[in-house]
């Protein structure tokens, strides 16, 4: 499989699912953002951790886990747990269009962090590719697009307050 379509899969099929799944793309970008940190500040702990249970192990087989697997899942686990617990609360037509740009920024800024942590030859693959050069050319004008436009969106899925949606009985 070439490269441009390894990474074009790595940033639509988060879109695709986020849309078709019903889940509101905001709170999943807000937990790529959580994952990124966890794997920023947990990353190195949690591997040392990792590797003194594996090396304490009574059975006859090594468990091994590379630290840029460990990173991955610790980068992708809030993203599927929110994934999953957020199925179908999107609702309605006009909410699912405006759902589509905080989708889009879960799809590419995802692809940011996680080529980096793909195997060495995968990741090199991806690299070298022209659209990822591309991306990696307008990375700060997409992580903050991709911000504003989840924080807008965030902001107006608040719920509505006053009298305009209370029944009264007199």
């Amino acid at each position: 499989m070439s490269p441009a379509l390894i990474l074009a899969l790595i940033l639509f099929i988060p879109v695709v699912l986020l849309l078709a799944l019903r889940v509101n793309a905001t709170l999943v970008f807000l937990s790529l953002c959580l994952g990124d940190v966890l794997t920023q500040f947990v990353g190195k702990d949690a591997s040392s951790f990792f590797s003194f249970l594996a090396n304490n192990r009574v059975t006859a087989q090594p468990l091994t886990v590379s630290d840029r697997n460990l990173r991955l899942v610790l980068l992708l686990f809030p993203v599927l747990l929110t994934t999953i617990f957020m199925i179908r609360t999107v609702r309605g037509a006009p909410r699912l269009v405006l759902n589509i740009l905080p989708a889009l920024g879960v799809g590419i800024v995802g692809a940011l962090l996680v080529v980096p942590l793909l195997s060495p030859g995968l990741s090199h693959n991806i690299v070298d590719a022209a659209l990822w050069t591309q991306i990696t050319r307008a990375q700060d004008l997409i992580v903050s697009a991709s911000a504003l436009v989840c924080l807008l969106v965030l902001w107006l899925q608040r719920p509505k307050t006053g009298d305009a949606g209370k029944h009264h009985k007199h």
